[in-house]
């Protein structure tokens, strides 16, 4: 398989294992007491990091819009589009060194893009799903090392959006009309897609004539007849190209087929067909010659196709655009923000209302808006997870949602607020100081819900049976942080009195160890120092 190599490459493929795992320090919640979405202030890569303990395997989607690498600087867009931002160039400076002097733009791209997109497949659950945004200039770098981070087989396809907005000197030879959406699966998998719902059966198979003749059984009070009531002597009607015969007399009263009735004819209809439309409100057709036709209650959603513009539903970025100056008053933050109509279409392909949806590159907050409004159509229960690294995380991320929530807009422009709720978060402290020593400062909360993710890969959850370092158990394991932040713990004979669970073998995390190697192989214990047997993500 192709791959892509580039400055840098060899210091940032597996820089996501040496990034610190921070804690998330939540500021406050809006609209509730507590709330499963979240706004994120801080750098995406330490913010996807701190993510890990609670969420790895969890994600069902991942939608991302990165700055495209047009070359624009920071002044011209809000934020820097060509990886200059003073916070990027000074973690590239640590992680790649010296050569990092040496980086094109493209090397930068690449060597900020690499490790998030390894975070982002570890917080996909096995059959999530990642959307990523772009335009033609990364657009080839992209796919390879989504390639080597998904896997090639996991590619599911390109989206071409048509924006029609073009940024001011982005080109004198070409207008930009598209931008391109790239899709991979944590695990390719036989689910069906769903683009918009079709309206009409111009490309049903039941409209298409077959040679073979099919008898088809109708119940008593399905045919809604168009003729008169009456009896209907059993033969033939109907047209000379489609006739349909009737096999048995037919009694029509008030519009509808008193007795079950035999007709034969030559479309598609097969009876276990027939009797799954019927079930799901088909209405079934008579004329007063007996020709026969339907008219579905619902049509299947067409698969997507791979062009995404208003014959789909989706607005363009001029639309995007008003909508955002209209949600915050006029404020002029973004020229040319992601439309929600995109991101919502995106988001049914997989019809999953409970679905937890995630976007590291959050921008203005378009990925919330659009979650809000989806559990608004269907009554649904999805979950956000926004990040946002810029400055204005609060006063436009977050207010926009928000205003969403509360609604927003004038007189005839004013638009009903919608059911939500979110916490908002900044990085907290990093689990350890200069990388070895446990960061005593925290709260011991945040340190049990690390180590207990770190053992189990799974999130912490509260249990009152047990003593006060009991943390959890899992595959017939019980886990113990015998922790004291002012004093010295021991295992020991005592303590291994005031333990409750019954479980095969224990994990034991202590100061110090009192026990013998025949007592530990005995009970089935794991003895593991603090801090030096506390691994690092």
């Amino acid at each position: 398989m192709p791959t892509l190599n580039w400055i840098g490459k060899e210091k940032v493929i597996n820089h996501h294992q040496e990034v610190p795992y921070r804690t998330l320090k939540k500021k406050y919640t809006f609209n509730s007491e507590k709330s499963e979405n979240m706004i994120i202030h801080g750098d995406n890569l330490l913010a996807l990091k701190s993510l890990l303990p609670q969420y790895e395997g969890l994600v069902d989607c991942v939608y991302i819009d990165p700055p495209y690498n047009t070359g624009k600087k920071e002044g011209q867009w809000v934020y820097s589009d060509n990886v200059d931002d003073p916070r990027i160039k000074k973690w590239l400076g640590e992680v790649v060194g010296p050569e990092g002097e040496d980086l094109s733009r493209h090397d930068k791209w690449l060597c900020m893009m690499y490790p998030r997109l390894k975070l982002l497949q570890k917080l996909l659950n096995e059959n999530g799903r990642i959307f990523i945004s772009i335009d033609d200039n990364e657009l080839a770098n992209l796919k390879l090392i989504c390639d080597e981070i998904f896997g090639r087989t996991n590619f599911i396809g390109q989206w071409m959006w048509y924006k029609s907005a073009t940024p001011p000197n982005l080109s004198n030879k070409i207008k930009k009309n598209l931008e391109y959406i790239v899709c991979y699966e944590k695990n390719k998998n036989n689910q069906r897609y769903l683009g918009v719902q079709k309206s009409s059966p111009s490309d049903d198979p039941f409209t298409k004539p077959q040679n073979s003749l099919k008898r088809l059984n109708f119940k008593s009070g399905v045919i809604n007849f168009k003729g008169k009531d009456g009896v209907y002597k059993a033969g033939t009607y109907g047209t000379q190209k489609f006739p349909n015969k009737l096999l048995n007399d037919m009694i029509i009263k008030d519009g509808k087929n008193v007795n079950d009735v035999t007709f034969e004819n030559k479309f598609i209809w097969i009876q276990s067909t027939l009797d799954e439309n019927i079930e799901k409100g088909t209405t079934i057709n008579l004329s007063n010659n007996l020709v026969l036709s339907y008219k579905r209650a619902n049509y299947e959603p067409e698969v997507p196709p791979n062009l995404i513009d208003e014959s789909v539903g989706v607005s363009t970025t001029e639309e995007a655009g008003k909508d955002v100056d209209l949600i915050l008053n006029g404020a002029k933050v973004f020229d040319y923000p992601k439309p929600v109509s995109l991101i919502e279409y995106l988001l049914k392909f997989v019809n999953n209302s409970n679905s937890i949806i995630l976007d590291s590159f959050a921008g203005s907050g378009t990925t919330a808006h659009a979650v809000l409004n989806l559990n608004k159509r269907d009554n649904g229960n999805r979950k956000f997870i926004l990040v946002e690294m810029m400055d204005y995380t609060e006063t436009i991320t977050a207010e926009r949602v928000k205003r969403v929530i509360q609604g927003y807009g004038e007189g005839d422009k004013a638009i009903a607020g919608i059911k939500g709720s979110f916490s908002y978060y900044e990085l907290g402290e990093p689990i350890f100081r200069d990388g070895k020593n446990l960061n005593e400062e925290l709260q011991i909360e945040e340190i049990r819900r690390y180590i207990y993710f770190m053992e189990t890969k799974k999130a912490i959850i509260k249990n009152d049976n047990d003593n006060e370092y009991y943390l959890g158990s899992n595959n017939d394991t019980a886990y113990y942080f015998y922790y004291e932040k002012d004093k010295r713990t021991t295992l020991d004979i005592d303590f291994l009195s005031g333990i409750k669970t019954k479980c095969a073998n224990y994990v034991i995390y202590a100061d110090v160890c009192n026990l013998s190697k025949e007592m530990l192989t005995q009970y089935g214990i794991i003895f593991k120092k603090i801090p030096r047997d506390i691994a690092k993500l």
